[in-house]
């Protein structure tokens, strides 16, 4: 097995934040599952879409970040693999929004970089924390995403079936990745470390919706 030096893996880091953030860089490795699909909506119903789904995308992009940050700083072997492999499930979800986002003629969130980089520096605390706590953290994250997908579904008009059925599977996956982070050891995080969570997930929701 190769060894990554210190230099190696900050190149690494920078090319899958590049790759995250870039549009059209990243490939979905699934079937699109709003491919057999067609969904005719008004203009405002396609601006309010759009809003939802660059919603969507910004949290992949923070997903994307919090996988990486904690890959990078994660002490056992098998849990670093578990976050690489999650990170690779995710891609999906970026490319699938994206293409939802230029069906709609609408653009991603001029905000990812940020959302990127305060994402990738909690990840990377949270593997620092220990593995107990990155994986609990995941675990957090992968419920307070699914709510919000819940929430989006409800919100999308009756007749748009291209965008419920990529976000039905995004819940589904999100759902699984929440299961296996606390089934391969994650502790529930103390209240404080959810809240604040909470509230910097509400400013990334109601920021990039419209930028």
């Amino acid at each position: 097995m190769r060894h990554y030096s210190g230099i190696d893996k900050i190149i690494q880091s920078f090319d899958q934040g590049l790759r995250s953030l870039v549009p059209g860089a990243t490939s979905a490795h699934r079937k699109n599952p709003a491919e057999d699909h067609v969904s005719a909506l008004s203009i405002r119903e396609a601006r309010h879409v759009a809003g939802l789904m660059r919603v969507n995308h910004s949290g992949e992009v923070c997903a994307q970040a919090l996988y990486h940050g904690q890959a990078l700083t994660a002490k056992l072997p098998n849990v670093k693999k578990e976050m690489e492999q999650a990170a690779i499930e995710e891609q999906d979800h970026l490319a699938w929004c994206e293409d939802r986002l230029n069906e709609l003629e609408s653009l991603p969130s001029f905000l990812n970089p940020i959302w990127y980089g305060l994402s990738f520096t909690m990840g990377a605390f949270a593997g620092i924390a220990g593995d107990k706590y990155s994986l609990g953290f995941v675990a957090e994250t992968e419920r307070q995403v699914s709510l919000h997908l819940e929430d989006h579904i409800q919100q999308l008009p009756p007749q748009d079936i291209r965008s419920r059925k990529i976000l039905e599977q995004m819940n589904e996956d999100e759902l699984h990745h929440r299961d296996t982070a606390l089934e391969a050891g994650g502790v529930v995080l103390p209240p404080p470390i959810c809240v604040i969570m909470t509230t910097v997930s509400k400013l990334m929701t109601k920021t990039s919706y419209y930028i």
